[in-house]
């Protein structure tokens, strides 16, 4: 950490103050996970009436088995999220229920990666399902707004034999389905059934032979248990982008190509596996208020199980020839903050020396805290939102056992005192320096040890 001025403070006494009152289906985050009462798997983003929509599966804790008798992914509904800013986002709550679909299975537990476009007013949102005849078909709901009510289709799409819908509305005029490991096939106008002049060709299975309508777009490229195909269109190019296994678990991966049914070119990562082993990453790629962004999963709120996994974001760009950079994931993400919400900081965007934990492994939802072990360790927070009026307290959910003294920076310097507090403990406290606007902000330990932070706050 750069070299601070120091400003004194005596010990303040610790003052309770009232969390920000939300409704219950409204959350503030602006770092990942960005939902955080409920798991978001695959997430699908598209731009509706200027705001983001987030269209998920939604993971709860496992109630069927796979073959082999591990415990196994089970989906039964589909939420649907929306935003303006990336930060504060609100659960229309669920849409399709598994029981409610007239063709699948109602205990199947598949309801697996959806997708939603609009045309002409109305929004098609397509989610694959166990049918009652067995295997996996993909379905159609039709609403009036991107939070429905939604009307079921009392049949499945016919010809599609698979999972992992999504449709790209191509500049040619027409839309196109993707689905399963990259197959792809033209929709009617009704943007509900796959148009009579698809290509079609025969498949061998093992000993079984079985026609599939379409073509397949991954062929001959990485694609090892390839799954949830997502396609766009950007600058006279199409991307299929898709998760595959390279070596034990999934990375993103895309191809390029002139026509929206290939051939593709395969060109690389967009992001390469999760450093903890989480076998899947699903994703979608949106341009929102020109930034383009990646939606993605890691199972951050479930870490001894990743078939529960939790939506996050990652701005991506291009280089110059069309091609993706490679994206790291963060813990900070990409909402901006604003100072007089709780800061998070243990979704940091450097930190040096200090330890990140679970507040509470009963239940990793109530999110994480950060300790400050020894004198230097420190903390970065990115991005941070003071406004236009420079704040005139400081708040900390802090918990140590000893007097401790921060240094706070954030455009100036300052240091605060903590007093002993061996619970949790809502601390208020003079505002050490005025600032304002967009800061980042750092926090560092200078005398004391072993602090726990929950969140900080400026008001």
């Amino acid at each position: 950490m750069k070299k601070m001025t120091v400003l004194a403070l005596g010990l303040a006494a610790a003052a309770c103050t009232q969390p920000q009152e939300l409704p219950d289906n409204v959350m503030v985050t602006g770092t990942n996970p960005i939902i955080t009462n409920q798991f978001t798997a695959d997430p699908t983003a598209r731009v509706f009436n200027g705001k983001i929509y987030m269209f998920p599966s939604h993971d709860i804790p496992s109630v069927i088995t796979h073959v082999d008798g591990s415990a196994w992914f089970s989906m039964a509904d589909y939420h649907v999220f929306s935003s303006e800013d990336l930060t504060t986002w609100t659960d229309h709550g669920v849409i399709v229920r598994q029981e409610d679909v007239p063709w699948g299975k109602p205990d199947a537990y598949s309801m697996w990666a959806p997708d939603c476009v609009e045309k002409d007013g109305k929004y098609y949102f397509y989610f694959p399902n166990t049918s009652k005849n067995g295997g996996f078909a993909v379905g159609v709901a039709i609403a009036d707004s991107p939070e429905g009510p939604y009307e079921i289709l009392p049949e499945p799409i016919e010809g599609i034999h698979g999972i992992d819908p999504c449709v790209l509305q191509a500049s040619d005029g027409n839309a196109y389905i993707f689905w399963g490991n990259g197959r792809c096939a033209k929709l009617k106008e009704n943007m509900t059934e796959l148009a009579d002049d698809n290509p079609k060709e025969t498949v061998k299975w093992g000993p079984f032979e079985m026609e599939m309508v379409g073509v397949s777009c991954l062929q001959g490229l990485p694609s090892r248990q390839a799954e949830g195909p997502f396609a766009f269109e950007y600058n006279g190019n199409f991307y299929l982008t898709y998760p595959y296994v390279r070596e034990d678990t999934e990375v993103l991966a895309y191809a390029m190509s002139k026509n929206p049914m290939g051939p593709y070119e395969y060109k690389g990562l967009i992001m390469a596996e999760h450093e903890n082993d989480c076998w899947t990453n699903h994703h979608s790629i949106v341009n929102y208020k020109g930034q383009w962004y990646l939606f993605y999963h890691h199972n951050a709120f479930s870490p001894d199980f990743d078939k529960n996994r939790s939506a996050q974001i990652e701005r991506l760009y291009f280089n110059q020839d069309g091609t993706i950079q490679e994206v790291k994931p963060t813990m900070r993400g990409v909402g901006p903050v604003k100072s007089s919400h709780k800061v998070h900081i243990d979704r940091y965007s450097h930190i040096e020396g200090a330890a990140i934990e679970y507040l509470d492994t009963a239940d990793y939802f109530k999110g994480w805290k950060t300790i400050f072990e020894k004198a230097g360790d420190e903390v970065r927070f990115n991005e941070l939102d003071f406004g236009r009026k420079a704040p005139r307290k400081i708040v900390l959910r802090v918990k140590s056992s000893v007097q401790a003294e921060l240094t706070i920076a954030a455009g100036n310097t300052g240091n605060v005192s903590l007093p002993e507090c061996p619970e949790w403990t809502e601390i208020e406290l003079p505002m050490p320096f005025k600032t304002k606007g967009m800061q980042d902000l750092e926090i560092a330990l200078v005398s004391g040890n072993n602090i726990e932070i929950d969140w900080v706050s400026f008001k």
